[in-house]
């Protein structure tokens, strides 16, 4: 990143559970709904930090004529990574929740979310929302169409079928949105910025939580968001997470959602310490072999 990053601390808010920063890059409409449905449907009063990737679509104007959120802004897209990490000094709260722009949250998305961190009682966990999804991306996620566009959108009958669609809580948090206490998100440094512009920096992430000690990664099912799906990810080049991933922590992405985080099954409690089989074992050294085949070709 060869640039400046500027910030703006500009709202006062007393009270903050949580420091909702949020990344957007050239997606204006998406970010008015998401801030929109966290101003009307939240329990508690929150904290909103924007980092804006560009703004060259009106984000960075409108951004200017709302007093309650804070922002930082880079002249063009610096990724997840950089946005998250910097957007971080601007945190007055306890727990920072990152959320996606493209997403809507509905009525006591954010009183789950805390009634869990309350639960826990202490530092070491992470936290994730339910995402609906028009096609669900993960068995994580509840399958259901409310709209792929804002045009199509259809609030209504999201806010009055949300919280009947059946699931429970689920094992393995990672994606957005999730939280984690301040004072762990800076003993493993954030997002780690060799995943710029961010593919695959979520399970990452939910490494070196693991590596930390964490064994605590619930999704909840009563907090619920609506996610469009992946409308800034569809634009932008893609770094070749799934190798930097294997080059990094030796075993595939995968691996650690099956089989350390045991990602969408049920949630029954702490999570233990994997038991890889051997042929698991040996998958996962071929895989580190052709990672590393790949990691000398970007080299070259």
């Amino acid at each position: 990143m060869n640039q400046q990053v500027e910030s703006y601390k500009r709202a006062t808010v007393t009270g903050a559970v949580f420091s909702i920063v949020i990344p957007s890059w050239n997606n204006l409409p998406f970010l008015k709904l998401c801030i929109d449905s966290i101003r009307k449907n939240s329990t508690h009063t929150h904290q909103l930090i924007v980092h804006v990737n560009e703004g060259s679509d009106g984000t960075l104007e409108w951004i200017k004529t709302q007093p309650d959120i804070d922002y930082t802004y880079s002249a063009t897209n610096i990724g997840v990574c950089y946005a998250l990490n910097f957007a971080r000094h601007l945190v007055s709260s306890a727990y920072l929740l990152y959320l996606n722009d493209d997403m809507y949250v509905c009525p006591e998305w954010d009183a789950a979310l805390y009634e869990e961190v309350q639960r826990i009682g202490h530092k070491y966990f992470f936290v994730s929302g339910t995402a609906i999804e028009p096609l669900p991306q993960s068995n994580c996620a509840i399958g259901k169409d409310y709209g792929t566009e804002i045009e199509n959108f259809r609030e209504s009958a999201l806010l009055k079928e949300y919280a009947t669609l059946p699931m429970s809580d689920w094992q393995g948090a990672t994606w957005p949105p999730n939280v984690v206490h301040i004072d762990v998100w800076d003993m493993v440094g954030g997002y780690s910025i060799e995943f710029s512009p961010g593919m695959y920096s979520d399970p990452d992430f939910s490494m070196k939580l693991w590596q930390l000690g964490v064994r605590e990664f619930k999704g909840v099912s009563k907090s619920r968001v609506y996610h469009f799906g992946s409308k800034s990810v569809k634009r932008v080049a893609r770094n070749k997470g799934y190798y930097q991933f294997i080059n990094k922590w030796g075993i595939t992405s995968s691996t650690l959602t099956k089989h350390y985080l045991h990602r969408g099954s049920r949630f029954d409690g702490k999570l233990n310490e994997p038991s890889l089989s051997w042929t698991l074992r040996v998958k996962n050294l071929i895989k580190r072999v052709t990672g590393s085949f790949n990691k000398q070709y970007d080299a070259a």
